[in-house]
């Protein structure tokens, strides 16, 4: 019997989350793709892993035991790519970042390329999620690490089997057309009547702006909402509203828009999560200790963070499940597809 690692790791995926649908969307594949895979393992096996409820899919009583056993698998694998790791006498590994627009524009191409002349077996490869789903994939073994973000207004809730080095604190800034506020600062109830640009209210982004605003008295006017900083500053240079703006956001900055600092207080910490079980994995503490060093040259620096979440429970990303749809488990065995 020849058990496939990837096959595996979906096979738990699936026993954890239910549904194809919600164990695709976890590892970054298609739907048919982690039905195709499913469906060879099970020939792998020789013995029916799965059943039919009506449009869905159920884990027999067999599947459900080497979904068991995969977890194992799974983690021993990772226990024996760490010992070969720290037996080496240079470190050689591959690992899979979570980043999204401002960290891989901002800090990473300084960061990867010090490291790739410092450690030159350590690779990495990225992969852009929002920040509201990269702790989760962390936590499920999708990456080995990931950025995540903390505002001074709207700290989230952590989980005991992740860790986290902090990497830079960013300050936030009002993002205005040009001329708009001639003023040297501003506060959030001066921009009370204006349109606002800001991401949805279930990013972390957009709650913590909307929680600011609320304490300074006033519900703002949101006239678009969009994903990025970049887009957001784009519409604020055609006089479209106003925003906020991250340290590591204003090197998005196009012209047509002027830079205004907060009268109140507004940070956000960055940080690089990881799984507890993998703290001392060389190649891992590379990485953050490259990344930390490229915060601290863009005087970003991580003394002055926000302090830890006490709770432990684990953050419930914000952006909803993708509507549920069929999961049949397909005959063929077909080609991987990443989303």
């Amino acid at each position: 019997m020849d058990l496939s690692i990837p096959r595996l790791r979906m096979l738990r995926e699936l026993h954890r989350r239910g549904t194809i649908t919600a164990a695709a969307t976890a590892l970054h594949y298609t739907a048919s793709a982690v039905s195709q895979q499913l469906a060879q393992l099970e020939r792998d096996v020789g013995t029916r892993l799965f059943e039919r409820r009506g449009r869905r899919v159920q884990l027999t009583d067999l599947g459900v035991l080497l979904a068991e056993h995969a977890e194992e698998i799974l983690t021993s694998v990772e226990r024996a790519t760490q010992a070969l790791e720290e037996a080496g006498e240079s470190v050689a590994a591959k690992i899979t970042a979570g980043v999204w627009a401002s960290v891989a524009s901002g800090l990473l191409p300084g960061a990867l390329t010090s490291l790739a002349r410092s450690h030159p077996g350590v690779v990495v490869r990225t992969r852009e999620l929002a920040p509201e789903a990269t702790a989760a994939a962390v936590r499920d073994g999708a990456l080995d690490l990931s950025f995540v973000i903390d505002y001074s207004n709207y700290p989230m809730t952590w989980d005991r089997g992740l860790e986290r080095a902090v990497i830079a604190v960013e300050r936030l800034y009002a993002a205005v057309p040009a001329g708009a506020v001639p003023a040297a600062s501003v506060t959030l109830a001066e921009l009370a009547e204006h349109p606002w640009i800001l991401s949805p209210a279930r990013s972390h982004f957009g709650h913590a702006v909307r929680l600011a605003c609320q304490s300074a008295g006033f519900t703002p006017r949101i006239d678009h909402e969009v994903e990025e900083q970049a887009t957001a500053m784009a519409m604020v240079a055609a006089g479209l509203g106003v925003t906020l703006v991250t340290d590591l956001g204003l090197a998005l900055r196009p012209p047509g828009v002027d830079v205004v600092a907060l009268g109140e207080a507004l940070t956000r910490t960055v940080s690089l999560a990881y799984r507890t079980n993998t703290a001392r994995r060389a190649a891992l503490m590379l990485v953050v200790d490259a990344v930390r060093t490229a915060a601290a040259e863009k005087g970003l620096g991580a003394d002055t963070a926000l302090p830890a979440p006490t709770t432990a429970e684990p953050d419930p990303a914000p952006v909803p499940d993708p509507a549920p749809s069929p999961d049949p488990v397909a005959a063929p065995a077909g080609r991987l597809g990443l989303r």
